[in-house]
Protein backbone atom coordinates (compact mmCIF):
# COMPACT_ATOMS: atom_id res chain seq x y z
CA UNK A 1 0.00 0.00 0.00
CA UNK A 2 1.29 3.96 -0.82
CA UNK A 3 1.38 5.66 2.09
CA UNK A 4 3.04 8.92 0.50
CA UNK A 5 3.97 12.65 1.31
CA UNK A 6 2.03 14.53 -0.63
CA UNK A 7 5.09 16.69 -1.57
CA UNK A 8 6.93 13.50 -2.75
CA UNK A 9 4.16 13.18 -4.81
CA UNK A 10 3.82 16.21 -6.31
CA UNK A 11 7.95 16.85 -7.02
CA UNK A 12 7.27 13.46 -8.89
CA UNK A 13 4.79 14.60 -10.93
CA UNK A 14 6.37 18.40 -12.05
CA UNK A 15 9.74 16.68 -13.16
CA UNK A 16 7.50 14.86 -15.49
CA UNK A 17 6.42 17.78 -17.33
CA UNK A 18 7.46 21.27 -15.93
CA UNK A 19 5.85 23.18 -18.85
CA UNK A 20 2.44 21.73 -18.36
CA UNK A 21 -0.59 24.06 -16.94
CA UNK A 22 -1.27 23.49 -12.70
CA UNK A 23 -3.81 26.66 -12.27
CA UNK A 24 -6.19 29.27 -14.18
CA UNK A 25 -7.86 31.65 -12.17
CA UNK A 26 -8.72 34.51 -15.09
CA UNK A 27 -5.81 35.75 -16.98
CA UNK A 28 -3.46 33.87 -14.73
CA UNK A 29 -1.53 30.76 -15.70
CA UNK A 30 0.90 28.44 -13.63
CA UNK A 31 2.59 25.99 -15.25
CA UNK A 32 3.47 22.66 -12.97
CA UNK A 33 7.33 24.07 -12.76
CA UNK A 34 6.12 27.35 -11.13
CA UNK A 35 3.60 25.44 -8.92
CA UNK A 36 6.97 23.64 -7.56
CA UNK A 37 9.28 26.36 -7.70
CA UNK A 38 7.15 28.62 -5.74
CA UNK A 39 5.61 26.24 -3.16
CA UNK A 40 10.18 25.92 -2.36
CA UNK A 41 10.31 29.23 -1.75
CA UNK A 42 7.67 29.42 0.50
CA UNK A 43 9.39 26.41 2.07
CA UNK A 44 12.74 28.30 2.24
CA UNK A 45 10.81 31.34 4.19
CA UNK A 46 9.32 28.67 6.61
CA UNK A 47 12.83 27.02 6.95
CA UNK A 48 14.30 31.00 7.47
CA UNK A 49 11.75 31.98 9.97
CA UNK A 50 13.29 28.97 11.97
CA UNK A 51 9.80 26.54 11.83
CA UNK A 52 9.68 23.70 12.85
CA UNK A 53 7.84 20.32 11.37
CA UNK A 54 4.26 20.52 12.76
CA UNK A 55 4.37 24.30 13.04
CA UNK A 56 0.92 25.45 11.79
CA UNK A 57 -0.28 27.77 9.14
CA UNK A 58 -3.16 29.24 9.12
CA UNK A 59 -5.38 30.37 5.49
CA UNK A 60 -7.29 33.20 5.72
CA UNK A 61 -8.16 32.98 2.16
CA UNK A 62 -10.72 33.58 -0.86
CA UNK A 63 -10.03 30.95 -3.51
CA UNK A 64 -7.01 31.76 -5.25
CA UNK A 65 -3.76 30.18 -6.40
CA UNK A 66 -2.06 31.23 -3.47
CA UNK A 67 -3.70 28.92 -1.62
CA UNK A 68 -2.80 25.73 -3.16
CA UNK A 69 0.41 27.00 -3.55
CA UNK A 70 0.31 27.63 0.44
CA UNK A 71 -0.85 24.05 0.99
CA UNK A 72 2.21 22.92 -1.16
CA UNK A 73 4.68 24.83 0.53
CA UNK A 74 3.68 23.63 3.48
CA UNK A 75 3.85 20.25 1.83
CA UNK A 76 7.13 20.68 1.24
CA UNK A 77 8.42 22.19 4.67
CA UNK A 78 6.87 19.74 6.71
CA UNK A 79 4.03 22.51 8.26
CA UNK A 80 0.41 21.74 8.68
CA UNK A 81 -1.75 23.94 6.90
CA UNK A 82 -5.32 24.86 8.03
CA UNK A 83 -7.87 26.46 6.77
CA UNK A 84 -10.28 29.47 8.25
CA UNK A 85 -13.39 30.42 7.13
CA UNK A 86 -12.95 33.79 5.09
CA UNK A 87 -16.69 34.68 6.21
CA UNK A 88 -15.71 34.96 9.72
CA UNK A 89 -15.57 37.63 11.84
CA UNK A 90 -12.54 39.00 13.96
CA UNK A 91 -13.67 36.93 17.10
CA UNK A 92 -14.26 33.40 14.57
CA UNK A 93 -11.08 33.75 13.57
CA UNK A 94 -9.25 34.55 16.72
CA UNK A 95 -10.91 31.19 18.01
CA UNK A 96 -9.44 29.30 14.85
CA UNK A 97 -5.79 30.85 15.16
CA UNK A 98 -5.42 30.28 18.91
CA UNK A 99 -7.16 26.94 18.47
CA UNK A 100 -4.86 25.98 16.22
CA UNK A 101 -1.49 27.23 17.97
CA UNK A 102 -0.76 28.76 14.17
CA UNK A 103 3.06 30.45 13.68
CA UNK A 104 1.57 32.04 10.39
CA UNK A 105 -1.14 33.92 9.31
CA UNK A 106 -1.94 34.15 5.75
CA UNK A 107 -4.53 36.98 4.30
CA UNK A 108 -6.29 38.81 1.88
CA UNK A 109 -6.22 42.34 1.90
CA UNK A 110 -9.81 42.80 1.97
CA UNK A 111 -9.48 40.74 5.44
CA UNK A 112 -6.64 42.75 7.02
CA UNK A 113 -9.45 44.78 9.33
CA UNK A 114 -10.66 41.62 11.27
CA UNK A 115 -6.68 40.10 11.57
CA UNK A 116 -6.02 43.27 12.55
CA UNK A 117 -8.77 43.07 15.42
CA UNK A 118 -6.98 40.44 16.74
CA UNK A 119 -4.33 42.50 18.79
CA UNK A 120 -2.49 40.67 21.03
CA UNK A 121 -3.55 37.14 19.73
CA UNK A 122 -1.38 37.90 16.42
CA UNK A 123 0.32 35.12 15.48
CA UNK A 124 4.19 35.78 15.14
CA UNK A 125 4.41 35.76 11.17
CA UNK A 126 1.81 37.67 9.38
CA UNK A 127 1.34 37.29 4.99
CA UNK A 128 -0.83 39.58 3.24
CA UNK A 129 -1.62 38.53 0.06
CA UNK A 130 -2.30 42.13 -2.29
CA UNK A 131 -5.42 42.32 -3.80
CA UNK A 132 -5.70 46.14 -4.41
CA UNK A 133 -8.14 46.65 -1.57
CA UNK A 134 -6.03 47.69 1.80
CA UNK A 135 -2.30 48.86 2.15
CA UNK A 136 0.23 46.15 4.08
CA UNK A 137 -0.87 45.70 7.52
CA UNK A 138 1.82 46.40 10.35
CA UNK A 139 3.56 43.58 11.47
CA UNK A 140 3.21 41.84 7.78
CA UNK A 141 4.86 41.01 4.60
CA UNK A 142 3.81 41.12 1.22
CA UNK A 143 3.42 37.65 -0.25
CA UNK A 144 4.92 38.12 -3.67
CA UNK A 145 7.82 40.06 -2.55
CA UNK A 146 8.36 37.36 0.12
CA UNK A 147 8.15 34.61 -2.92
CA UNK A 148 10.70 36.77 -5.20
CA UNK A 149 13.14 37.17 -2.47
CA UNK A 150 13.39 33.81 -1.38
CA UNK A 151 15.62 30.92 -1.93
CA UNK A 152 13.83 27.55 -3.12
CA UNK A 153 14.54 24.95 -0.36
CA UNK A 154 16.09 21.90 -1.25
CA UNK A 155 14.15 18.68 -1.16
CA UNK A 156 14.11 16.96 2.41
CA UNK A 157 12.87 13.65 3.63
CA UNK A 158 9.45 13.46 4.35
CA UNK A 159 6.91 11.07 5.56
CA UNK A 160 3.99 9.83 5.02
CA UNK A 161 2.89 10.96 9.10
CA UNK A 162 2.95 14.60 8.05
CA UNK A 163 -0.34 16.25 9.04
CA UNK A 164 -2.89 18.19 6.65
CA UNK A 165 -5.52 19.99 9.62
CA UNK A 166 -8.94 20.64 8.48
CA UNK A 167 -11.08 22.53 10.69
CA UNK A 168 -14.80 21.47 10.73
CA UNK A 169 -17.66 24.33 10.70
CA UNK A 170 -18.55 23.20 13.57
CA UNK A 171 -20.87 20.35 13.57
CA UNK A 172 -21.10 19.69 17.82
CA UNK A 173 -19.66 22.56 19.27
CA UNK A 174 -16.69 25.08 17.85
CA UNK A 175 -14.99 24.25 14.92
CA UNK A 176 -12.58 21.39 15.44
CA UNK A 177 -9.26 20.56 13.61
CA UNK A 178 -9.24 17.19 11.81
CA UNK A 179 -5.72 15.82 11.53
CA UNK A 180 -4.99 13.86 8.55
CA UNK A 181 -1.92 11.89 8.18
CA UNK A 182 -0.55 12.34 4.25
CA UNK A 183 -0.73 9.07 3.96
CA UNK A 184 -3.99 8.40 5.16
CA UNK A 185 -5.36 11.42 3.13
CA UNK A 186 -4.51 9.37 -0.02
CA UNK A 187 -6.28 6.11 0.52
CA UNK A 188 -9.16 8.89 1.15
CA UNK A 189 -9.09 10.53 -1.92
CA UNK A 190 -8.29 7.54 -3.49
CA UNK A 191 -11.68 6.84 -4.84
CA UNK A 192 -12.39 10.15 -6.44
CA UNK A 193 -8.94 9.98 -7.93
CA UNK A 194 -8.31 6.82 -9.27
CA UNK A 195 -11.40 4.49 -8.51
CA UNK A 196 -14.22 6.75 -9.81
CA UNK A 197 -12.25 7.33 -13.02
CA UNK A 198 -12.03 3.55 -13.57
CA UNK A 199 -8.78 3.42 -12.45
CA UNK A 200 -6.73 1.17 -10.18
CA UNK A 201 -5.04 2.76 -7.12
CA UNK A 202 -1.26 3.10 -7.48
CA UNK A 203 1.07 1.59 -5.06
CA UNK A 204 4.63 3.89 -5.28
CA UNK A 205 5.10 6.65 -6.63
CA UNK A 206 6.51 5.40 -9.94
CA UNK A 207 2.74 3.81 -10.65
CA UNK A 208 1.34 7.61 -9.95
CA UNK A 209 3.81 9.42 -12.35
CA UNK A 210 3.14 6.24 -14.87
CA UNK A 211 -0.65 6.84 -14.81
CA UNK A 212 -0.17 10.33 -15.14
CA UNK A 213 2.29 9.85 -17.95
CA UNK A 214 -0.62 8.07 -19.73
CA UNK A 215 -2.76 10.05 -19.12
CA UNK A 216 -1.43 13.38 -20.52
CA UNK A 217 -0.26 11.38 -23.80
CA UNK A 218 -4.47 10.39 -24.68
CA UNK A 219 -4.95 13.99 -23.81
CA UNK A 220 -7.04 12.31 -20.89
CA UNK A 221 -5.77 14.35 -18.10
CA UNK A 222 -8.55 16.01 -15.53
CA UNK A 223 -9.47 19.65 -15.91
CA UNK A 224 -11.24 20.28 -12.85
CA UNK A 225 -13.09 23.80 -11.94
CA UNK A 226 -13.61 23.74 -8.41
CA UNK A 227 -16.70 26.31 -7.92
CA UNK A 228 -16.48 25.85 -3.89
CA UNK A 229 -14.28 27.41 -1.25
CA UNK A 230 -11.27 25.90 -1.06
CA UNK A 231 -12.05 26.32 2.77
CA UNK A 232 -13.67 23.58 2.38
CA UNK A 233 -12.66 19.59 2.29
CA UNK A 234 -14.99 19.25 -0.31
CA UNK A 235 -13.13 21.35 -2.94
CA UNK A 236 -9.30 20.89 -1.63
CA UNK A 237 -9.62 17.19 -1.58
CA UNK A 238 -10.70 17.07 -5.25
CA UNK A 239 -8.03 19.46 -6.31
CA UNK A 240 -5.71 17.61 -4.33
CA UNK A 241 -6.58 14.55 -6.17
CA UNK A 242 -6.60 16.23 -9.64
CA UNK A 243 -3.20 17.22 -8.85
CA UNK A 244 -2.69 13.15 -8.07
CA UNK A 245 -3.07 12.78 -11.65
CA UNK A 246 -0.95 16.05 -13.00
CA UNK A 247 -4.17 17.55 -13.82
CA UNK A 248 -5.16 21.49 -14.30
CA UNK A 249 -7.26 23.46 -11.01
CA UNK A 250 -9.74 26.40 -12.44
CA UNK A 251 -10.72 28.50 -10.14
CA UNK A 252 -13.17 31.14 -10.13
CA UNK A 253 -12.43 34.68 -10.03
CA UNK A 254 -15.72 35.99 -8.72
CA UNK A 255 -15.77 35.97 -5.40
CA UNK A 256 -19.52 35.75 -5.12
CA UNK A 257 -20.71 32.32 -6.93
CA UNK A 258 -21.76 33.21 -10.58
CA UNK A 259 -22.84 30.69 -12.36
CA UNK A 260 -22.57 32.30 -16.47
CA UNK A 261 -18.65 32.62 -14.74
CA UNK A 262 -18.86 28.92 -14.38
CA UNK A 263 -20.09 28.05 -17.72
CA UNK A 264 -17.56 30.22 -19.50
CA UNK A 265 -14.86 28.84 -17.81
CA UNK A 266 -16.34 25.16 -18.54
CA UNK A 267 -16.27 26.29 -22.46
CA UNK A 268 -12.75 28.26 -22.26
CA UNK A 269 -10.84 25.59 -20.51
CA UNK A 270 -12.09 22.77 -21.41
CA UNK A 271 -13.26 21.29 -18.09
CA UNK A 272 -13.86 17.66 -17.78
CA UNK A 273 -14.51 17.80 -14.11
CA UNK A 274 -16.77 20.23 -12.26
CA UNK A 275 -17.31 20.16 -8.23
CA UNK A 276 -19.93 22.01 -6.49
CA UNK A 277 -22.13 21.68 -3.36
CA UNK A 278 -25.58 20.58 -4.24
CA UNK A 279 -28.95 22.48 -5.11
CA UNK A 280 -27.05 25.52 -3.67
CA UNK A 281 -24.80 25.52 -6.49
CA UNK A 282 -26.89 23.54 -8.75
CA UNK A 283 -29.83 25.71 -9.32
CA UNK A 284 -28.38 28.89 -10.43
CA UNK A 285 -26.32 26.63 -12.94
CA UNK A 286 -29.17 25.30 -14.58
CA UNK A 287 -31.10 28.47 -14.53
CA UNK A 288 -27.48 29.93 -16.11
CA UNK A 289 -28.01 27.20 -18.61
CA UNK A 290 -31.62 28.17 -19.33
CA UNK A 291 -30.45 31.97 -19.87
CA UNK A 292 -28.02 31.25 -22.61
CA UNK A 293 -30.78 29.16 -24.10
CA UNK A 294 -32.43 31.97 -24.27
CA UNK A 295 -30.03 34.34 -25.83
CA UNK A 296 -29.37 31.52 -29.03
CA UNK A 297 -25.87 30.94 -26.94
CA UNK A 298 -26.63 27.28 -25.17
CA UNK A 299 -23.75 26.31 -23.38
CA UNK A 300 -20.77 23.69 -24.89
CA UNK A 301 -20.66 21.18 -22.75
CA UNK A 302 -18.94 18.32 -24.38
CA UNK A 303 -16.01 18.38 -22.64
CA UNK A 304 -17.60 17.72 -19.41
CA UNK A 305 -17.36 14.23 -17.96
CA UNK A 306 -18.17 13.98 -14.12
CA UNK A 307 -20.00 16.67 -12.37
CA UNK A 308 -19.37 15.77 -8.54
CA UNK A 309 -20.83 17.12 -5.36
CA UNK A 310 -20.86 16.57 -1.77
CA UNK A 311 -21.91 18.77 1.56
CA UNK A 312 -25.51 19.53 1.00
CA UNK A 313 -28.92 17.85 -0.86
CA UNK A 314 -28.70 17.92 -4.62
CA UNK A 315 -31.90 17.27 -5.93
CA UNK A 316 -33.06 14.81 -8.49
CA UNK A 317 -34.72 18.10 -10.38
CA UNK A 318 -31.67 19.96 -11.12
CA UNK A 319 -29.76 16.50 -12.02
CA UNK A 320 -32.64 15.69 -14.11
CA UNK A 321 -32.10 19.33 -15.56
CA UNK A 322 -28.40 18.66 -16.06
CA UNK A 323 -29.16 15.22 -17.84
CA UNK A 324 -31.21 16.75 -20.03
CA UNK A 325 -27.86 19.24 -21.35
CA UNK A 326 -25.53 16.46 -21.80
CA UNK A 327 -26.11 12.30 -21.90
CA UNK A 328 -22.51 12.17 -21.70
CA UNK A 329 -21.86 13.43 -17.87
CA UNK A 330 -21.00 11.41 -14.88
CA UNK A 331 -23.46 12.78 -12.00
CA UNK A 332 -21.38 11.91 -8.52
CA UNK A 333 -23.49 13.09 -5.67
CA UNK A 334 -21.29 11.61 -2.02
CA UNK A 335 -22.31 11.96 1.15
CA UNK A 336 -19.48 12.40 3.37
CA UNK A 337 -17.80 14.60 5.96
CA UNK A 338 -14.71 16.08 7.13
CA UNK A 339 -13.90 13.13 9.11
CA UNK A 340 -13.78 11.16 6.04
CA UNK A 341 -15.95 9.71 3.48
CA UNK A 342 -17.26 8.93 0.93
CA UNK A 343 -20.10 7.19 3.20
CA UNK A 344 -22.38 6.69 1.00
CA UNK A 345 -22.71 7.28 -2.90
CA UNK A 346 -25.29 8.15 -5.97
CA UNK A 347 -23.42 7.88 -9.54
CA UNK A 348 -25.69 8.65 -12.25
CA UNK A 349 -23.48 6.96 -15.41
CA UNK A 350 -23.80 8.83 -18.50
CA UNK A 351 -26.97 8.19 -20.65
CA UNK A 352 -28.50 7.16 -17.11
CA UNK A 353 -31.50 9.02 -15.48
CA UNK A 354 -30.87 10.37 -11.67
CA UNK A 355 -33.00 8.26 -9.01
CA UNK A 356 -34.70 10.24 -6.00
CA UNK A 357 -33.26 12.83 -4.44
CA UNK A 358 -30.96 12.07 -0.92
CA UNK A 359 -30.96 8.18 -2.73
CA UNK A 360 -27.71 6.78 -1.96
CA UNK A 361 -25.69 3.17 -1.78
CA UNK A 362 -23.86 2.64 1.06
CA UNK A 363 -19.99 2.88 -0.03
CA UNK A 364 -17.63 -0.28 0.32
CA UNK A 365 -15.96 -0.48 3.94
CA UNK A 366 -19.10 1.46 5.66
CA UNK A 367 -21.42 -0.31 7.72
CA UNK A 368 -24.68 1.24 10.17
CA UNK A 369 -24.00 0.60 14.08
CA UNK A 370 -27.12 1.01 17.14
CA UNK A 371 -26.27 2.90 19.70
CA UNK A 372 -24.28 -0.34 21.44
CA UNK A 373 -22.35 0.11 18.52
CA UNK A 374 -23.25 -3.43 16.93
CA UNK A 375 -23.49 -3.60 13.19
CA UNK A 376 -27.18 -3.00 12.03
CA UNK A 377 -27.53 -5.68 8.92
CA UNK A 378 -29.30 -3.68 5.66
CA UNK A 379 -32.72 -4.37 4.94
CA UNK A 380 -33.75 -4.32 8.85
CA UNK A 381 -35.76 -1.05 8.87
CA UNK A 382 -33.94 0.29 11.67
CA UNK A 383 -31.81 3.36 12.28
CA UNK A 384 -28.27 3.44 12.76
CA UNK A 385 -25.51 5.48 12.75
CA UNK A 386 -23.25 5.76 9.56
CA UNK A 387 -19.81 4.31 10.62
CA UNK A 388 -16.84 3.74 7.90
CA UNK A 389 -13.90 0.69 8.40
CA UNK A 390 -10.45 1.35 7.83
CA UNK A 391 -8.35 4.60 6.98
CA UNK A 392 -9.13 7.84 8.81
CA UNK A 393 -7.71 10.91 10.07
CA UNK A 394 -5.64 10.86 13.35
CA UNK A 395 -8.44 12.13 15.29
CA UNK A 396 -9.50 16.18 16.61
CA UNK A 397 -6.97 18.66 17.54
CA UNK A 398 -6.64 18.81 21.33
CA UNK A 399 -9.63 16.92 21.67
CA UNK A 400 -9.23 13.58 23.09
CA UNK A 401 -12.48 12.79 24.22
CA UNK A 402 -14.04 13.86 21.61
CA UNK A 403 -11.87 12.20 18.99
CA UNK A 404 -12.85 9.14 20.88
CA UNK A 405 -16.24 9.31 20.69
CA UNK A 406 -15.91 9.59 16.71
CA UNK A 407 -13.20 7.51 15.73
CA UNK A 408 -14.13 4.14 17.69
CA UNK A 409 -12.30 1.12 18.15
CA UNK A 410 -14.84 -1.72 18.23
CA UNK A 411 -13.62 -5.18 18.29
CA UNK A 412 -10.03 -4.34 17.40
CA UNK A 413 -10.90 -2.44 14.13
CA UNK A 414 -11.35 1.72 13.95
CA UNK A 415 -14.50 3.01 12.88
CA UNK A 416 -15.34 6.62 11.45
CA UNK A 417 -18.72 7.41 13.20
CA UNK A 418 -19.15 11.27 12.36
CA UNK A 419 -23.06 11.47 14.00
CA UNK A 420 -24.81 10.87 10.29
CA UNK A 421 -27.87 8.49 11.41
CA UNK A 422 -29.54 7.06 8.03
CA UNK A 423 -31.38 2.92 7.52
CA UNK A 424 -30.06 0.91 4.71
CA UNK A 425 -32.09 -1.51 2.81
CA UNK A 426 -31.42 -5.01 1.60
CA UNK A 427 -29.94 -3.64 -1.80
CA UNK A 428 -28.07 -0.91 0.30
CA UNK A 429 -30.18 1.79 -0.48
CA UNK A 430 -29.38 4.67 2.08
CA UNK A 431 -32.38 6.92 3.56
CA UNK A 432 -30.12 9.40 5.45
CA UNK A 433 -31.77 10.57 8.20
CA UNK A 434 -30.00 13.38 9.47
CA UNK A 435 -27.19 14.60 12.07
CA UNK A 436 -27.66 13.29 15.92
CA UNK A 437 -26.33 16.72 16.81
CA UNK A 438 -28.49 20.45 16.37
CA UNK A 439 -26.03 21.61 13.35
CA UNK A 440 -27.44 23.29 10.53
CA UNK A 441 -26.33 22.39 7.40
CA UNK A 442 -27.32 25.44 5.05
CA UNK A 443 -25.48 25.56 1.35
CA UNK A 444 -22.71 23.08 2.53
CA UNK A 445 -21.41 25.66 5.25
CA UNK A 446 -22.60 24.17 8.90
CA UNK A 447 -23.88 26.28 12.08
CA UNK A 448 -23.70 25.86 15.44
CA UNK A 449 -27.12 27.02 16.95
CA UNK A 450 -25.64 28.05 20.23
CA UNK A 451 -23.34 30.58 18.71
CA UNK A 452 -26.39 32.27 16.75
CA UNK A 453 -28.26 32.47 19.96
CA UNK A 454 -25.49 34.08 21.87
CA UNK A 455 -25.38 37.08 19.12
CA UNK A 456 -29.13 37.54 19.46
CA UNK A 457 -29.34 37.39 22.92
CA UNK A 458 -27.07 40.74 22.88
CA UNK A 459 -30.18 42.66 21.57
CA UNK A 460 -31.92 44.37 24.02
CA UNK A 461 -35.04 43.42 22.40
CA UNK A 462 -34.45 39.87 22.63
CA UNK A 463 -35.38 37.73 26.07
CA UNK A 464 -34.78 34.46 24.91
CA UNK A 465 -34.50 32.60 21.76
CA UNK A 466 -33.74 28.90 20.34
CA UNK A 467 -31.95 28.79 16.17
CA UNK A 468 -32.79 25.89 14.55
CA UNK A 469 -32.71 24.71 10.47
CA UNK A 470 -35.61 24.30 8.41
CA UNK A 471 -35.86 22.91 4.80
CA UNK A 472 -35.17 25.12 1.82
CA UNK A 473 -35.05 23.71 -1.88
CA UNK A 474 -31.72 26.00 -2.59
CA UNK A 475 -29.77 25.61 0.39
CA UNK A 476 -30.62 22.43 2.17
CA UNK A 477 -31.34 24.22 5.08
CA UNK A 478 -31.58 27.43 6.10
CA UNK A 479 -31.04 29.36 10.01
CA UNK A 480 -34.13 30.02 11.60
CA UNK A 481 -34.65 31.55 14.95
CA UNK A 482 -37.22 31.34 17.19
CA UNK A 483 -37.61 34.38 19.45
CA UNK A 484 -39.21 35.62 22.39
CA UNK A 485 -39.06 39.49 22.81
CA UNK A 486 -39.49 42.21 25.52
CA UNK A 487 -42.73 43.39 25.32
CA UNK A 488 -41.90 47.01 24.57
CA UNK A 489 -39.47 45.99 21.27
CA UNK A 490 -42.91 43.85 19.88
CA UNK A 491 -42.03 46.24 16.45
CA UNK A 492 -38.34 45.99 15.97
CA UNK A 493 -37.75 44.65 12.42
CA UNK A 494 -36.89 40.99 11.27
CA UNK A 495 -34.52 42.83 9.16
CA UNK A 496 -32.89 44.46 12.29
CA UNK A 497 -32.48 41.27 14.24
CA UNK A 498 -30.98 39.12 11.42
CA UNK A 499 -28.45 42.09 10.52
CA UNK A 500 -27.51 42.47 14.28
CA UNK A 501 -26.36 38.74 13.87
CA UNK A 502 -24.45 39.64 10.99
CA UNK A 503 -22.36 42.02 12.29
CA UNK A 504 -20.97 40.01 15.11
CA UNK A 505 -20.41 36.83 12.83
CA UNK A 506 -20.62 35.47 9.83
CA UNK A 507 -23.36 36.12 7.37
CA UNK A 508 -24.00 32.59 6.51
CA UNK A 509 -25.22 32.37 10.27
CA UNK A 510 -27.66 35.05 10.38
CA UNK A 511 -31.23 33.93 10.48
CA UNK A 512 -33.32 34.02 7.32
CA UNK A 513 -36.73 33.48 9.36
CA UNK A 514 -37.82 34.84 12.50
CA UNK A 515 -40.44 33.09 14.32
CA UNK A 516 -42.10 35.03 17.35
CA UNK A 517 -43.58 33.23 20.64
CA UNK A 518 -44.74 34.71 23.44
CA UNK A 519 -42.87 32.34 25.61
CA UNK A 520 -40.06 30.18 24.66
CA UNK A 521 -40.21 26.17 25.31
CA UNK A 522 -37.51 24.68 27.77
CA UNK A 523 -37.23 21.92 29.15
CA UNK A 524 -37.70 21.43 33.55
CA UNK A 525 -33.91 21.40 33.94
CA UNK A 526 -33.28 25.10 31.49
CA UNK A 527 -32.48 22.87 28.61
CA UNK A 528 -33.32 24.28 25.32
CA UNK A 529 -35.49 21.80 23.58
CA UNK A 530 -34.74 21.73 19.82
CA UNK A 531 -37.09 19.58 18.82
CA UNK A 532 -40.23 21.53 19.93
CA UNK A 533 -38.57 24.99 18.46
CA UNK A 534 -38.10 23.08 14.68
CA UNK A 535 -41.94 22.60 15.38
CA UNK A 536 -43.14 25.68 16.22
CA UNK A 537 -40.60 27.11 13.28
CA UNK A 538 -42.48 24.68 10.71
CA UNK A 539 -45.93 25.64 11.67
CA UNK A 540 -45.23 29.01 11.64
CA UNK A 541 -43.71 28.69 8.41
CA UNK A 542 -46.38 26.33 6.80
CA UNK A 543 -44.27 23.60 6.58
CA UNK A 544 -45.46 21.25 8.65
Amino acid sequence: MLYPNWADLYEAITRLDPDAQAMVQGDRRITWGEFDDRAARLAGVFQRWGLEPGAKLSLFLYNCPEYLELAYGAFKGRLVSTNVNFRYHTEEVRYLVQDAEAEVLVFHGSLADRVAGLGADLPPHLIQIDDGSAPLLEGAVWYEELISEAEPAAAIERSGDDLLMLYTGGTTGMPKGVMWRHGDLFQAISYPAYVAAGMNVPTSIDEVVAITARLRASNASPVMLSAPPLIHGTALFLALSVFLRGGRVVLLANRHFDAHELWQQVEAEGVTDLAIVGDSFARPMVKALAEREEQGSAVDLDSLRVISSAGVTWSEATKAELRQRSASVMLLDMLGASEGGPFAVSMTPPGEQPGDTASFKIADGVVLLDDDDREIPPGSDRVGRLARKGTAPLGYFKAPEKTAETFKVIDGERYTIPGDYAKVAADGTVTFMGRGSVCINTGGEKVFPEEVEEALKLHPAVVDCNVVGVPDEQYGEVVTAVVQLQPQHGDISDDDLSEHVKSQIAGYKRPRHIVRVDQLFRSPTGKSDYRVARETALKALGMN
